[in-house]
């Protein structure tokens, strides 16, 4: 990987050949919404680049003394300039630098959507002097010409995949620079330490002698403000990506009744006859903010059927790759030894909920959260039937899962931004190591320098090429 270094952020600022792409200079083009056919009336082609107005000229006719000018919308058609077939009927946006997403030329023709029309659009703009886009690239040079910092265009991809209405506000909350302001006055604050350190390092004799401890004071409340972003970033993954919720038990303890109901739909097929379910159902929903997707597994049992077989080895991957486990048992006949069993295979460091089902059949207060008999680890008791205890059910799962304070969480740190404010803290525990040993200010700044450097990744001060191509091919093609 290229050293970390500040890049230049300026529209004659020109990216050197790599994963074959060309230079900035160029004029990229996408569809810059989804495709799918009979879905959506409209549809976006968005070309940005120094052509992107010529591109839009050739090809779009509007009748009339309509006005070509910036931030204005035309109507008129796009045309074939070799045929002259009128290919779609449509409305252009032009927007010249730098006022647009990209800081660049941009011209988006706004087709009918569907299939059809809209690749005939792309491939018309193609063929008129731009290339087709990279996942990412929009936002990638909206970050190279100064338009965000990397925190904000981070959120943008956020945002487009939230799952959830917690997660939008939350990513909302990034776009709006809540992330970059913390972390700009945190490196600020470093920044104006480091400053004080290397000028007793040059030039001690020179000036007043420096207090130690409101340095040493400095950087311990840095560091604690970075430990404590760091352990919010949990939670804020929650909100992101969601929990992996895998629902084991034997054969017919309810685990597609509970699915069901959880999901309040008919998603999974329910009978009185073991094994019904051979295959892994999945369900998307959303609980106290939070993105679930639940998976029904094939009850886990010895089987000579070659299908059911399948489904239990399914079951078995489904239960490895969990975030959470609830394991169901069947309240009328107790815990046994299967039951364990099955508890057994919960690999180490998943969240593990033991729920007591057919609590209404066995008598047993449905919300009930103490074993019921000797060696039961019952944890809840519920009826998937009547939904009885199954809110207290949500409750627990979620509060095992760390999702109980989401509600107060304002800005939050992705992956790759909690591993660099880690990293950040790290370095700054060892300059306080360096301050308590009383060695020189030199030794000292060592370890200074590299959270300045880590802090600056977080929002694009310093950052190299392979780290933006890894950022923004998470992407979508066209944003």
């Amino acid at each position: 990987m290229a050293p970390c270094r500040r890049l230049r952020r300026s529209r004659d600022w020109s990216v050197r050949r790599r994963r074959g792409r060309l230079d900035w200079d160029d004029t990229i083009a996408a569809i810059a919404t989804a495709v799918a056919p009979g879905l959506g009336s409209v549809a976006i082609v968005r070309i940005s680049g120094p052509a992107a107005e010529s591109i839009g000229r050739a090809l779009f006719r509007a009748p009339g003394q309509q006005v070509w000018g910036s931030h204005r919308v035309l109507y008129g058609h796009v045309v074939d300039p070799a045929s002259g077939e009128r290919v779609d009927e449509a409305l252009l946006l032009l927007m010249k630098a730098p006022r647009s997403f990209t800081r660049e030329d941009v011209v988006e023709l706004h087709c009918h959507g569907g299939l059809i029309a809209v690749q005939r659009v792309l491939a018309l703009v193609l063929a008129h002097g731009c290339r087709r886009a990279a996942a990412g690239e929009f936002s990638q040079r909206a970050f190279l010409n100064g338009r965000l910092d990397l925190t904000r265009a981070e959120a943008i991809g956020d945002l487009i995949a939230a799952r959830s209405q917690r997660a939008a506000q939350l990513a909302m909350a990034g776009l709006d620079g809540g992330l970059q302001r913390r972390i700009t006055a945190l490196r600020e604050q470093l920044l104006d330490q480091l400053a004080e350190l290397e000028a007793r390092v040059d030039f001690e004799e020179n000036l007043p002698p420096l207090d130690a401890v409101a340095v040493v004071a400095a950087l311990t409340a840095v560091r604690q403000a970075l430990e404590a972003l760091v352990a919010e970033a949990r939670q804020g993954e929650l909100l992101r990506d969601g929990l992996r919720v895998a629902i084991v038990g034997r054969p017919n303890v309810g685990k597609s009744s509970l699915l069901n109901r959880l999901s309040e739909r008919e998603r999974a097929i329910v009978t009185d006859t073991p094994g019904t379910t051979r295959d892994l159902l999945e369900s998307e929903l959303v609980l106290a903010g939070v993105p679930l997707t639940l998976l029904d597994t094939a009850g886990i049992r010895p089987t000579s059927d070659a299908v059911e077989r399948l489904g239990i080895a399914r079951s078995r991957a489904a239960l490895a790759a969990a975030d959470a486990v609830l394991l169901l048992f069947d309240l009328t006949t107790g815990w046994g030894d299967d039951d364990q069993a099955l508890r057994d295979l919960v690999p180490d460091g998943a969240v593990l909920l033991v729920v007591g089902n057919k609590a209404d059949a066995a008598g047993v207060a449905a919300g009930a959260v103490a074993p019921v008999g000797p060696g039961c680890p019952l944890e809840v008791a519920i009826s998937a039937r009547t939904g009885e205890g199954c809110d207290v059910l949500v409750e627990r799962l979620l509060q095992r899962c760390g999702a109980t304070e989401l509600q107060g969480l304002q800005v939050a740190l992705n992956g790759r931004q909690r591993e660099l404010a880690a990293a950040a803290a790290a370095a700054l525990g060892r300059s306080l190591e360096a301050a308590a040993a009383a060695l020189p200010w030199d030794f000292w700044t060592i370890d200074l320098r590299a959270a300045v450097r880590s802090l600056g990744a977080i929002t694009g001060e310093e950052v190299s090429e392979a780290v933006l191509d890894r950022v923004f091919a998470r992407f979508c093609i066209g944003k």
